[in-house]
C-alpha cells in the first residue's frame, strides 16, 4: 500500500515538474485536476506497468533495459490521451515528462523507509 501511495505522489508531482521546467509541457486544470492525473498515472504504474514489463522481458533483455523507457513513454501518453487538461507536444517532451515521473518515483521508492 506504501508504494501504491509512493507512486500516486510521483505522478502527481512529475506532472507538476514537467509543466514547470519543460517548455513543451502544458497543464491547463486547475490542482484538483492535477492531482486526480497523477493518481490515474500512479496507479496505471502500480496495476499495469508491472503487467507490461513482464509481457515485454524480451524485449527489454534484447535492447538491456532499454524497452523500459518505451513503456513509461507509452503509460505518460496514455495519461495524455485521457486528460485534455496535460499537453504534452512532441516526442522529446514526452522523453524528458517520462525521465522525470521515472526518476521521482526511484527516489521515493527507494530511499522512502517502507511501512
Amino acid at each position: 500500500m506504501w508504494i501504491l501511495f509512493l507512486q500516486i505522489i510521483a505522478g502527481i508531482l512529475g506532472i507538476f515538474l514537467a509543466q514547470r521546467y519543460i517548455p513543451e509541457v502544458e497543464f491547463i486544470g486547475n490542482w484538483q485536476t492535477l492531482v486526480l492525473t497523477g493518481t490515474i498515472l500512479g496507479l496505471i504504474n502500480f496495476f499495469i506497468k508491472p503487467i507490461l514489463k513482464a509481457i515485454t522481458l524480451p524485449l527489454r533483455i534484447l535492447t538491456f533495459g532499454l524497452f523500459g523507457l518505451v513503456i513509461n513513454m507509452l503509460i505518460v501518453w496514455l495519461v495524455d490521451i485521457i486528460f485534455p487538461e496535460l499537453i504534452i507536444s512532441g516526442l522529446l517532451p514526452l522523453f524528458w515528462t517520462s525521465l522525470i515521473i521515472w526518476g521521482i518515483s526511484f527516489i521515493l521508492i527507494k530511499w522512502m523507509p517502507a511501512k
